[in-house]
């Protein structure tokens, strides 16, 4: 009944956002407006009085003999190079309805439902307020919600957040003129995996419990932003330690050049923390998992210059498990990679995405991937970030023996070192 409520709710939205479109149609808009998909939402929730938010991919698929239709990653990270390797569907829809008490007092609800190939659940419920007396400039909520500060897109990644569990946050404690001071803490659960509740078929209990900060936007020098992050985790675990994580991340506008922006993160984490702060490696239907000692470096830049527009990303990354059988074994991840968009014509773009990954697990041979893909795609203007973007791509992946034989049971099936992958694809976020 939950699944079937929930494709309902999706399948409506969607088509309340189709109707929202036909609505504005006959609205002035500008051919170079890159959030225009936003603006339609936005007239459509106001007459409504709901705001839209959202983000889909999907299309068609495939790819050559009977490889799959995406995935090609040795399962770091930050090691799938995404343009023409997702080879999914996915839509998630987000309605929210504010109310204003009066007195600069507001309170609202959030919804987010989601659908993963054909599997429905929920990404966010949660509900908040804002405006009160005693603290003007915070922000109060309880429920589920992303707690997100930064991703690097080409990899699918959001490598600084701490959300996705129940929990309480007070956001925008200020700290001095311009930081902001964001707590929260949270359970182990959420509306799709009650990892607490124990069960016949899930006798294990985590009664994991964390509690995180994210100090952010401190000002360092002319351009530059600081953002620290952290975590404590606790609970009760079959294998491993509770643990703890820690974050920095420096945002730099204008790196080299205008219209450059540089990120870098450094973060590392104990134990059952994630290296973003988050839950690691919960015990999962009685099936004990270990905690890890990881540590994660990454250097990420993107830019639009006139035409040509991109991002790219170098990355480092270790994980070694502080029990179970694999207890020190080490594994090593590099990511180096990225991708690039040139405008050739009125609304016209080529893109082009390169990534070169490798893993290393302590004592065995080292696995090697190499992923390539050229696209031609369609969007309101030919900017990097603009959406919706039309695609149509061809993607080549090549890997070595070691990797077949660690991916025998997906990419590597029957030693396979190759595949051919293309296909259409729509991207959007609103």
């Amino acid at each position: 009944m939950k699944s079937k409520r929930l494709k309902t709710i999706a399948l409506a939205a969607s088509a309340l956002c189709f109707a929202s479109h036909v609505m504005a149609q006959d609205a002035p808009t500008e051919a170079n407006d890159s959030t225009s998909a936003k603006a339609i939402a936005k007239k459509a929730g106001d007459a409504l009085g709901l705001e839209f938010e959202g983000y889909g991919r999907g299309g068609f698929y495939s790819a050559s003999g009977n490889a799959p239709k995406g995935g090609y990653a040795l399962g770091g990270d930050l090691q799938k190079y995404r343009l023409g390797n997702e080879g999914d569907n996915y839509v998630e829809f987000g309605i929210r309805k504010k109310f204003d008490l009066g007195e600069g007092l507001k309170w609202g609800v959030f919804y987010m439902p989601k659908i993963y190939n054909g599997d429905t659940g929920t990404a966010q419920i949660y509900s908040y307020m804002t405006g009160l007396a005693f603290a003007p400039e915070m922000s109060f909520w309880a429920g589920q919600r992303f707690h997100r500060i930064e991703d690097v897109h080409i990899v699918d990644n959001w490598v600084m957040e701490d959300g996705y569990n129940y929990g309480d946050v007070v956001d925008g404690i200020l700290l001095g003129s311009a930081a902001k001071l964001n707590v929260g803490i949270y359970t182990d659960g959420n509306s799709d995996n009650k990892n607490n509740k124990i069960s016949a078929t899930n006798p294990t209990n985590n009664n994991g419990k964390r509690a995180n900060f994210q100090i952010v936007d401190i000002p360092t020098n002319p351009g530059g932003k600081l953002n620290l992050t952290g975590g404590v985790i606790g609970g009760t675990y079959a294998l491993g330690k509770k643990g703890a994580a820690l974050g920095l991340l420096h945002n730099q506008k204008n790196f080299i050049a205008p219209g450059f922006n540089n990120s870098f993160f450094v973060q590392a984490s104990t134990g059952h923390a994630d290296i973003r702060g988050k839950f690691y490696n919960l015990d999962q239907a009685g099936v004990a998992q270990a905690g890890a000692k990881q540590l994660r470096v990454i250097e990420a830049i993107s830019w639009q210059s006139g035409k040509l527009g991109g991002q790219a990303l170098m990355g480092y990354q270790t994980a070694t498990p502080d029990s179970g059988p694999l207890d020190g074994v080490k594994t090593t991840d590099l990511s180096l990679g990225g991708r690039m968009s040139y405008g050739i014509a009125k609304q016209v773009k080529l893109l082009g995405e390169v990534g070169l990954t490798s893993r290393k697990i302590e004592d065995q041979e080292k696995q090697r991937l190499y992923k390539a893909t050229a696209a031609v795609a369609f969007s309101p203007n030919t900017d990097f970030w603009t959406r919706p973007e039309f695609r149509v791509y061809l993607t080549r992946a090549n890997w070595n023996d070691a990797a077949s034989a660690a991916n025998a049971t997906s990419f590597g099936a029957n030693g396979r070192t190759k595949a051919t992958a293309f296909g259409v694809q729509m991207e959007v976020w609103w």
